[in-house]
């Protein structure tokens, strides 16, 4: 039994809401086929995903299901966190009443093969450029429900730590998000939202202040998922 990640799936089964991903580059060519063929051949139905957000081009929950219904066949039990492109996203409780092989974090945690897993969607940090006042109450927002999160969890069990947003944009910077991994015990922190090889370059990957951070957006992974437990 394993854990797998991967952010960023930008589906778009809606029908008539079809957005081709390569106009962002040749790693999204064939994304959502890639994807699947990559989740199919190294996923059980034993195992864990665990979505870092970006799932699905929807603009409202009826759209989102198309996409949601898509990854509900695939093997293995999966873990969602909201992305800032998941304007469908609302209301917890009917979120996780819609299908048995998926749960939708928010200000929770879940045990998965066990450890835990907990997250949130994140946001700009004040250490980013042009961060602004309204990113301030986002930001502020997001902290509380990471911290949330990581509560829920077992004061002495093992947390794996899912942003979407990067912890803080420069590595060289530091942030309330890495202060909160830090506070609870985390080792391990993985997140998405970052695309195009400059982004890469500038993305926090490796370890910082003793936790490790790992890009998992789609296109960074070249559509496989990455095995973290």
């Amino acid at each position: 039994m394993s854990i797998f990640a991967i952010g960023d799936l930008h589906l778009s089964n809606f029908p008539g809401s079809e957005k081709p991903m390569d106009v962002f580059g040749d790693r999204w060519f064939n994304h959502q086929e890639r994807i699947k063929e990559n989740w199919c051949r190294t996923v059980t139905e034993y195992d864990t995903v665990v979505v870092a957000g970006d799932i699905s081009w929807g603009l409202k929950l009826q759209e989102a299901e198309y996409d949601l219904k898509w990854i509900d066949v695939l093997p293995g039990k999966k873990i969602i966190i909201k992305g800032n492109h998941d304007l469908w996203w609302s209301g917890i409780r009917k979120l996780n009443s819609m299908f048995d092989s998926i749960t939708f974090l928010q200000n929770d945690a879940c045990e998965a093969e066990g450890v835990w897993i907990c997250g949130t969607r994140g946001w700009l940090t004040p250490a980013d450029e042009g961060f602004t006042e309204a990113d301030r109450k986002i930001y502020d927002r997001e902290l509380l429900r990471l911290e949330a999160s990581l509560k829920a969890a077992p004061p002495d069990g093992e947390k794996l730590g899912f942003l979407h947003f990067p912890p803080v944009g420069n590595p060289q910077k530091f942030s309330g998000f890495m202060q909160l991994f830090e506070d609870y015990g985390v080792r391990n922190v993985y997140y998405g939202h970052i695309h195009g090889e400059e982004g890469f370059k500038g993305a926090i990957r490796g370890e910082y202040h003793g936790i490790g951070y790992s890009l998992v957006s789609a296109d960074y992974l070249n559509c496989s998922l990455l095995r973290i437990k």
